[in-house]
């Protein structure tokens, strides 16, 4: 599929701050599934842009803008050309346990300490138990949206694994973070991904607005290797070509679309959009 792709997001300020620095991560990665074609950000006011892989290898692009002003804009333009990734073939654990996949799979198989001592998850890990890596990670893609709704305003950007069993429900992010830490359970190396989905809501459109989504990437073992795989437990289903990748990291803190500070006692007002739009299909083929 190709897409093109605006993020736009403006920041209103009650009154004039300064020293605003920001740090991007909104840059579509480049994959052997995945290419950039083209690239654009314009800050309104105008500034100097820098940019810089990350430790994961996520680009980075910072700027700040020093002078008294009270409106911020970010304008992100992408082309971007997808296609859908090979799943592998299904082997059983003897893989996982061995000490090769140990270090491929490094950090990425550690618990970061915020795990609630919850007897739900306990039963959530058994329950995705399956005879293969592949299966585990197939059957959570059900045992995950079953469980839980999806459903907005019920968690907020800091909310951890604890809060969605509390609520019941939650957004991708949540989602994606107790996929993270099942797959880990498991002995599954795994990454939280940052990127754009298209999901319009009607099968025939060609340009719809939606927002920037969570998913992970499980280290998966086949006949042919490791192969990092994409799961959406959101949709109930293998990450393909309308998922459009930026980064991934540990956990959401890793990669953000947008983090900054600025100096100033004045509040901010928020807004953003991303619409996405087939490039490779007219409307009356769509």
């Amino acid at each position: 599929m190709n897409f093109a792709i605006r993020y736009l997001t403006e920041y209103r300020y009650s009154g004039p701050i300064t020293d605003n620095l920001n740090a991007l991560r909104v840059k579509p990665a480049t994959l052997a599934t995945q290419s950039v074609e083209d690239f654009v950000v314009r800050v309104d006011p105008e500034t100097r842009l820098n940019q810089h892989l990350d430790y994961f290898g996520t680009t980075v692009i910072e700027f700040g803008i020093s002078r008294p002003h009270e409106h911020l804009s970010i304008d992100v333009r992408a082309r971007v050309r997808t296609a859908s990734p090979d799943v592998p073939g299904e082997t059983d654990w003897s893989a996982i346990e061995d000490r090769a996949y140990d270090a491929a799979a490094g950090e990425f198989l550690l618990l970061d300490g915020s795990e609630p001592d919850d007897v739900a998850i306990d039963e959530l890990v058994g329950e995705t138990r399956a005879d293969s890596p592949l299966g585990t990670a197939q059957r959570l893609l059900d045992v995950i949206p079953d469980r839980f709704e999806y459903r907005a305003g019920v968690t907020y950007v800091g909310s951890t694994v604890g809060d969605l069993l509390a609520a019941g429900a939650g957004v991708c992010q949540d989602f994606a973070h107790l996929a993270l830490l099942l797959l880990r359970r498991h002995g599954i190396g795994s990454r939280y991904v940052s990127g754009y989905l298209w999901a319009p809501s009607g099968g025939d459109e060609v340009s719809a607005e939606v927002e920037t989504h969570a998913w992970v990437e499980a280290l998966l073992p086949g006949h042919d290797g490791l192969t990092w795989v994409a799961l959406d437990p959101t949709n109930r289903q293998l990450g393909g070509e309308t998922h459009v990748k930026i980064g991934h990291g540990r956990h959401y803190a890793d990669v953000p679309p947008i983090k900054g500070v600025y100096r100033g006692m004045a509040g901010s007002e928020l807004s953003a959009s991303v619409r996405m739009t087939r490039s490779d299909v007219s409307p009356s083929r769509a």
